[in-house]
């Protein structure tokens, strides 16, 4: 057995700028040169294709340590725990909040929503058509999936911009466990989580006793049934669904659109040929997803490249990592919209993780980008990317901050 690896970030630092706005470069060199990485925070990182498979389909790691503590949770704070949200549970907590919310996010629970998801981004484009320039994330990439989910929790549209500030805050707490975020950002991660608790709260009292076919207005019937879903259960899941559906599909689509638009032999063929749509999003998953890590916990010792990693480890799998891998994908530097609609097509990537935690909303988010993107490209043309005006978000996801970019309507699209 190999001796435990030195600490070092490897030029992987989340605290790094540089390393954020581009890191698949380092992601080569991790993968090439230190496929089994320790951090000098005390975490593992794995970036090879078959490596970061066999830790997401594992049933011997979880999103937990063994005493049920998250990382970095203290046993104070475990007792004070009167919710989890189910992203960050283990079965058979996690199968029973799953089961809950899961026949909202079926395929045919989400085909149902095509013509509302159509008709929300023609209104977005219409907006911005007449100016010729647009910010890809403010004017479609962020109202798509906001409209989308606040519907579909019964939230008023009319409250999205209250609490599409609280969304963004809060998704950085993620990172507040990993110990990268500075004090500012503690503070306001800790007031969009009582803002959106106070929200929800507020939200849940006035939906009580009322007829709805939304998701909210399930998750409060299994509530009310007793002892499927508890008061604390039902307001951190709406809250968590949120969340989980808000900040990665902006991402989603604002890379995608990105990525598209810096090859523009691409985007002219995806304009002539609309059908490979759907390969073109699951290439833009594979090569620009918005989620670069997940963090699992082991449940029992394991090893890998000769490493042994013992119980209670925290082991971050490089997704963007391994959807480069040229052991599994053929060329894997080039953005080929054609790639999964070959015969056979290409290996499926890792962008929504794998197991039992393998992303619910999946379907959801491949249909807003779909819908998203392809519109975009069938209507604008001359799509221009203002690079210098380009910014990205500082969170432990992968999502542009503001993408300007000029553009000319096409006649009759």
């Amino acid at each position: 057995m190999k001796r435990r690896p030195e600490p070092d970030w490897h030029g992987a630092d989340p605290a790094d700028a540089s390393y954020l706005d581009d890191p698949y470069p380092v992601y080569r060199r991790l993968r090439e040169e230190h496929p089994v990485s320790l951090t000098p925070d005390g975490v593992w990182r794995l970036t090879r294709h078959d490596d970061c498979l066999r830790m997401l389909r594992s049933t011997g790691a979880g999103m937990r340590r063994t005493d049920g503590r998250l990382p970095g949770q203290s046993d104070e704070e475990l007792a004070e725990e009167r919710g989890q949200f189910m992203l960050l549970t283990d079965p058979p907590k996690h199968t029973r909040l799953r089961k809950l919310v899961s026949k909202a996010f079926t395929p045919r629970a989400i085909a149902a929503w095509r013509p509302r998801i159509e008709t929300v981004t023609e209104e977005l484009l219409d907006r911005v058509e007449a100016r010729g320039e647009m910010d890809l994330i403010a004017d479609l990439a962020l109202p798509v999936p906001a409209t989308l989910i606040c519907e579909m929790l019964g939230v008023p549209v009319e409250d999205r911009d209250r609490f599409t500030g609280w969304t963004a805050d809060a998704t950085h707490g993620l990172a507040l466990r990993r110990g990268h975020a500075p004090p500012e950002l503690v503070a306001r991660v800790e007031k969009a989580r009582l803002g959106l608790a106070a929200y929800f709260s507020e939200l849940i009292e006035k939906r009580r006793g009322r007829d709805g076919d939304d998701l909210l207005g399930a998750l409060i019937a299994a509530e009310e049934e007793g002892d499927r879903l508890s008061p604390e259960e039902l307001l951190i899941q709406s809250i968590g669904l949120l969340i989980a559906g808000f900040e990665t599909t902006i991402g989603l689509i604002g890379n995608g659109l990105t990525t598209l638009i810096r090859n523009p032999d691409e985007i002219e063929r995806l304009r002539a040929e609309p059908s490979l749509i759907e390969s073109a999003v699951e290439e833009c998953l594979r090569y620009s997803g918005p989620i670069t890590w997940t963090v699992r916990i082991l449940h029992e010792e394991a090893e890998f490249g000769g490493h042994v990693i013992g119980v209670n480890e925290e082991v971050a799998v490089g997704l963007a990592a391994a959807n480069r891998d040229p052991e599994h994908f053929s060329d894997p530097e080039r953005f080929d919209i054609a790639r999964y609609a070959e015969d056979p097509p290409a290996p499926a990537h890792l962008s929504f993780g794998g197991g039992a935690h393998l992303c619910l909303g999946a379907h959801l988010a491949r249909l807003e980008t779909q819908i998203a993107i392809g519109r975009l490209v069938e209507r604008f043309g001359n799509l221009e990317l203002l690079e210098e005006q380009t910014t990205w978000g500082r969170s432990l996801f992968r999502v542009p901050a503001r993408v300007p970019v000029r553009f000319r309507p096409i006649a009759g699209a």
